[in-house]
């Protein structure tokens, strides 16, 4: 089967390139289960219930977060009532949620999705190697086909938890730096991998902002207001091929388009 998984939309832009290449890419690819990272979709931080509601629209059957998961009020409500939005699993205990799901795609196959969160330069949080290995012990009782969204800033932690799965694990994607890596690959033991699958969101910006508040502040070092880029769009992500009877990693195909 294969599962595309879509890098950090970043605001309206990012939610226009899901309706300009998600159906598309499943007709051409033969796509069976889509999942996308919708922690900055609102304004580039939080996902609201409209954001969530047109995204599911565009082709999404579920979401993974981040440090600003509880970025809009809305996201308890759509954890509570809908069941497709995942959130990092090493979070304090009793916040709401669920660090791990289970949702059938559409040939008929169950498909487990973890988040987590790194530690490094990052919000406050538990152990995600301890985290993950909780999970994933629940997740494959289940279902053999795995995928993780690790969402952290140090590329050598990501690259470490992609190590750690190998074999574990379908699949294990990087978010959060926004900036894809050329480092796609299928592990040893069968875990596809790739550091951080990249923005979908604003083309000329840095990071989903506006280039020239950001180049401002680094230049004066004083602080900055920041403010959304706008204009044209850049969708990144990766298709995971995943054998579902073994849950191993077949191949990965890394996706950069602008519009």
């Amino acid at each position: 089967m294969k599962i595309l998984c879509i890098g950090d939309i970043v605001s309206r832009v990012g939610r226009d390139m899901l309706f300009k290449y998600v159906d598309d890419l499943k007709y051409r690819e033969g796509i069976d289960f889509v999942i996308a990272n919708g922690e900055n979709s609102n304004h580039g931080r939080g996902m609201t219930k409209s954001c969530y509601s047109e995204m599911k629209r565009a082709g999404v059957d579920a979401f993974t977060m981040g440090n600003h998961v509880w970025g809009a009020k809305d996201i308890i409500s759509i954890m509570e009532t809908d069941g497709d939005v995942v959130r990092p699993a090493n979070l304090p205990e009793g916040v709401p949620g669920s660090g791990s799901i289970i949702l059938t795609a559409k040939n008929g196959v169950k498909v487990g999705i973890i988040n987590l969160m790194g530690q490094v330069e990052m919000t406050p949080c538990e152990n995600p190697f301890a985290a993950a290995e909780k999970e994933v012990q629940r997740v494959r009782g289940i279902t053999p086909v795995i995928i993780v969204d690790f969402h952290a800033e140090a590329t050598s932690e990501k690259m470490a938890m992609g190590y750690f799965l190998d074999g574990k694990v379908s699949a294990v994607f990087g978010t959060h730096t926004h900036i894809q890596t050329a480092d796609a690959k299928i592990l040893a033991n069968g875990t596809g991998y790739i550091t951080d699958i990249g923005m979908t969101g604003p083309a000329d910006s840095i990071l989903g902002m506006n280039k020239k508040i950001i180049m401002n502040r680094f230049r004066t070092g004083m602080p900055q207001r920041f403010e959304l880029a706008e204009g044209r769009g850049q969708f990144c992500g990766c298709i995971f091929t995943v054998d579902e009877e073994t849950g191993k990693c077949t191949d990965v195909k890394r996706l950069w388009m602008e519009n």
